[in-house]
């Protein structure tokens, strides 16, 4: 386990898990009213959480499955990140993929965040690659079965 150190200047619980083997922690909006994200629109939604990682981590910010299924309610740029250096407010752009338009309420579960380890690559360039079986297939390169 890693520790995080955490701020939280809304009036809102602290990121938890909802079970023991849960990778990701829900963030809360932290408003004071209810926000409408119009159908096809994003909103940027602050949560009132602070944090500082450890070098070697950064904090994923990724779509809560149940408001996707139901509602059509994304993390817009597919995952965030949240890099060890940053201090600043975590605020989540959620998008409405939807015909319909959503209401975020004060307090309401809007993202998962999952902590992360990752590697810094050391580029080296060179003018060829070591071959492979797979080569340049891209895309549906192996099919659908």
């Amino acid at each position: 386990m890693v520790k995080v150190n955490i701020k939280n200047t809304s009036p809102f619980p602290l990121p938890s898990y909802a079970s023991e083997g849960s990778a990701g922690c829900d963030l809360r909006a932290n408003i004071t009213e209810d926000v409408v994200i119009p159908s096809f629109e994003s909103r940027l939604i602050p949560t009132g959480i602070y944090i500082a990682l450890p070098d070697g981590y950064e904090a994923q910010i990724r779509s809560r499955s149940g408001l996707t299924l139901r509602h059509g309610i994304v993390v817009a740029n597919g995952i965030g990140t949240i890099d060890s250096d940053y201090r600043g407010e975590i605020k989540v752009i959620l998008y409405n993929q939807s015909k319909t338009d959503y209401t975020v309420t004060p307090g309401e579960r809007i993202s998962q965040m999952v902590i992360a380890r990752y590697e810094k690559a050391d580029f080296t360039e060179v003018t060829d690659l070591d071959e492979t079986d797979r080569g340049e297939g891209g895309f549906g390169h192996s099919g659908k079965k």
